[in-house]
């Protein structure tokens, strides 16, 4: 097999990896927000802010490099590619942006061929 048979595989992949990392972003913005609100209306309790803010850390530096992979692998104009990286700020905003750009298209092999 030369290279170029690889790469449907590849870009499935990188769909697959950045949907889900995607979908962990948000998941853990969530539970972030829910640590805030325990530790600063409710209890006091710090435990969920130390646990989710790892984890969502964790998930926001691995959804950087997974989005320029993607746009890379995509062809993803600037503007997208921006959007993709401006969606990791506003809570739940990569799970929109992930729901965007699978629902037009910027996450298949037809949009890597255009």
């Amino acid at each position: 097999m030369d290279a170029a048979s690889f790469r449907p595989i590849l870009r499935a992949m990188t769909a697959v990896a950045f949907r889900a990392i995607a979908i962990l972003e948000a998941l853990t913005w969530v539970g972030l927000l829910v640590g805030m609100l325990f530790k600063y209306v409710l209890t006091g309790d710090t435990i969920g802010v130390r646990i989710f803010g790892a984890l969502h850390g964790a998930a926001f530096v691995a959804y950087v490099p997974i989005t320029l992979l993607a746009a890379r692998r995509f062809g993803w104009s600037l503007s997208v590619t921006a959007a993709g990286l401006a969606a990791a700020f506003p809570p739940l905003g990569t799970l929109a942006f992930d729901l965007w750009v699978s629902r037009t298209g910027r996450l298949t092999d037809r949009a890597a061929a255009t």
